[in-house]
């Protein structure tokens, strides 16, 4: 079932979007499909993707389904170390549990580097880039 494209509809396709939820929205509206239809193909509630679309938005945990349907990632990389960490970490939905396991580091030094608290050493900055650029090549 196509949605009719309205004058707010129009509006919406012209207007640059800024969240992760506003490029949701956008490409829902492309593709003629109702929050109902991309609840169903996220595996989330109608209400969810209504709340990532006005709100902007989404849970950690459905940032990698959400870039799937989009089809890009709208997510900047960074170009500073910790930040392109905190992008990996975000982009693949990882929790600091999650990235500690991938990486064969404590969640909690995760943490303090992410968070500014800590500065990582040579060895360890090293070990990230590594890390980083494996994930990329992958």
């Amino acid at each position: 079932m196509e949605i009719p494209l309205t004058i707010p509809l129009l509006e919406e396709l012209t207007r640059k979007p800024i969240t992760l939820g506003d490029h949701l929205r956008r490409r829902r509206i492309e593709l003629g499909l109702y929050q109902k239809d991309v609840a169903t193909r996220l595996g989330v509630t109608t209400s969810t993707v209504w709340n990532w679309e006005n709100r902007g938005s989404v849970d950690l945990r459905f940032t990698p389904r959400v870039i799937e349907f989009l089809g890009y990632n709208p997510i900047p990389q960074p170009e500073d170390l910790l930040e392109k960490l905190a992008w990996y970490k975000q982009v693949n939905g990882l929790t600091l549990e999650q990235l500690g396991a991938k990486m064969g580091r404590d969640p909690e030094q995760l943490a303090d580097w992410l968070s500014g608290r800590h500065f990582p050493c040579r060895r360890n900055r090293e070990e990230i880039e590594e890390f980083l650029a494996y994930r990329h090549a992958c």
